[in-house]
């Protein structure tokens, strides 16, 4: 790695902006396939139901009636939980995951199966926080910079500020064009 560092970006110019978009912004969307067969699902609920029961949000053939759940969460997260046999590309023993075997944070490209579906999220890189500072042209690795606290999201989809128990300040120099992961 060479010797610049994010810190040492220049004033004038683009400045990435955080991950802190509207709650549900992003275009946040399952990417769905078998076979031959694809198509695309609009995560525009609070939760979705993934199965073969005709009540489902998302309802697949050759699946257990409710085999998964993706559930819209107070911190602006999108969340899979598999109820029946599936397979996750996530370690549920990382950071910033939510607790549980069978459950992970969906980021972009995240990848999940149910039955013989796959299904991989997507959301615009803008509101996915998973990439603060505007994704990989922000910075990598251990020059990131961190992120002022999520705001709290009421229930009108509006952003007001809070402190976040986990959260830390983000640097003086940065808290204009900072966001947290």
């Amino acid at each position: 790695m060479n010797a610049r560092h994010i810190d040492d970006r220049p004033d004038e110019g683009y400045t990435p902006g955080t991950t802190h978009a509207e709650r549900g912004a992003g275009n946040p969307r399952l990417r769905v396939r078998r076979d031959d067969e694809r198509t695309e699902f609009a995560l525009d609920v609070e939760e979705v139901r993934i199965g073969s029961a005709a009540g489902n949000e998302l309802r697949l053939a050759d699946t257990e009636p409710v085999h998964a759940t993706v559930v819209h969460d107070d911190r602006d997260e999108y969340v899979v939980t598999l109820h029946a046999e599936g397979e996750m590309n996530s370690n549920p023993d990382a950071d910033a995951t939510h607790p549980g075997e069978r459950t992970e944070t969906l980021r972009t490209g995240s990848r999940f199966t149910v039955g013989p579906w796959e299904l991989v999220f997507a959301r615009d890189e803008f509101a996915d926080h998973g990439r603060p500072y505007g994704g990989r042209l922000g910075g990598e690795y251990s020059d990131q910079p961190l992120q002022p606290p999520r705001p709290d999201y009421d229930g009108d989809g509006e952003r007001t500020e809070r402190m976040d128990a986990n959260a830390q300040s983000a640097p003086d120099a940065h808290s204009d064009s900072s966001a947290d992961s």
